[in-house]
């Protein structure tokens, strides 16, 4: 006769928990997983984002995917963002924390400084950087001129060969506050008698920024990476902004190929095959970095 009596108390411990994560699953469920079913749904038909009619062709869409020569061109254009964009915020970010942190004057004043491109809207950071390049008036090519040298001076953003470059000197910008601020939060936690005890085995500030503080910065960096990483594949709002992908696809990505072919081009399904691209893509590139450093340490 005591069994039940347990048995229901039992229950109602594991039941609790439950009645509390699931607000929180259902929204997950209704605005995430609901939508990535529908997208690997229309990834196999030929929907035109219009029409009622959504035939299934099967894995056509992938096909032509892997043999559409735009996407490749905006996948390196993707890889290169992730290659220069990764690593070089996080670490102007991990510098300049590590400078303020150390006790300079004005710490308010930096943080402020550093923190305010990334309050900005994508929107707004595309016009000040569109006007700071250019042609005619933009500051670059102002001071490029007074300095004698004209014939670097170009339009930044129509230029070919350099207009990808150009912006992701803009997207730099507007985040690497972000990754100091995050830094400049963990550096408080260090464990500073690690330090005192460098200092006393006459470690220079350098090893002992390399070899006491970047390890305990460790879980912080693995997540800074990782969040970078995962947007260097889904950049968009600050090209499209700005070029929309020009000139010439010169600066088309995966994520402004995918909106010009889904939303311009009336290609929803053929959209929605570029779009699980990206998500494949970033998943499997974040776990493979966490995979990574999990192992290093």
């Amino acid at each position: 006769m005591s069994v039940r009596p347990s048995l229901r108390r039992s229950w109602r411990r594991q039941a609790l928990p439950l009645l509390f994560v699931l607000p929180a699953l259902l929204v997950y469920a209704l605005f995430v997983l609901w939508p990535f079913v529908n997208t690997i749904h229309y990834s196999l038909t030929d929907w035109d984002g219009a029409q009622p009619v959504k035939n299934f062709i099967g894995l056509a869409n992938y096909r032509d995917m892997f043999a559409d020569p735009l996407m490749w061109l905006s996948l390196r254009h993707n890889l290169i963002w992730i290659a220069l964009g990764t690593l070089t915020p996080v670490v102007i970010g991990l510098v300049l924390a590590n400078l303020v942190w150390s006790g300079v004057k004005g710490r308010t004043l930096f943080r402020t400084i550093f923190f305010m491109p990334v309050v900005l809207a994508s929107v707004v950071v595309g016009i000040i950087w569109h006007w700071i390049y250019h042609p005619l008036f933009g500051p670059i090519n102002v001071v490029l001129r007074n300095v004698g040298l004209e014939q670097v001076a170009r339009g930044w953003l129509g230029d070919y060969d350099w207009a990808l470059y150009a912006l992701l000197l803009a997207g730099l910008w507007a985040y690497f506050g972000f990754c100091f601020v995050i830094l400049l939060a963990a550096l408080q936690g260090i464990d500073m008698e690690l330090h005192d005890a460098a200092m006393i085995d006459g470690a220079g500030s350098f090893k002992r920024f390399w070899h006491v503080t970047v390890p305990q910065l460790a879980p912080v960096l693995t997540m800074l990476t990782a969040f970078t990483l995962i947007g260097g594949f889904n950049v968009f709002d600050i090209i499209f902004v700005t070029t929309k992908g020009g000139p010439a696809n010169a600066t088309d990505v995966l994520a402004t190929y995918t909106y010009r072919q889904a939303f311009t081009l009336n290609e929803a399904g053929y959209g929605a095959t570029l779009t699980m691209m990206i998500t494949v893509l970033s998943l499997v590139a974040s776990y493979t970095f966490i995979t990574l450093r999990e192992r290093g340490q």
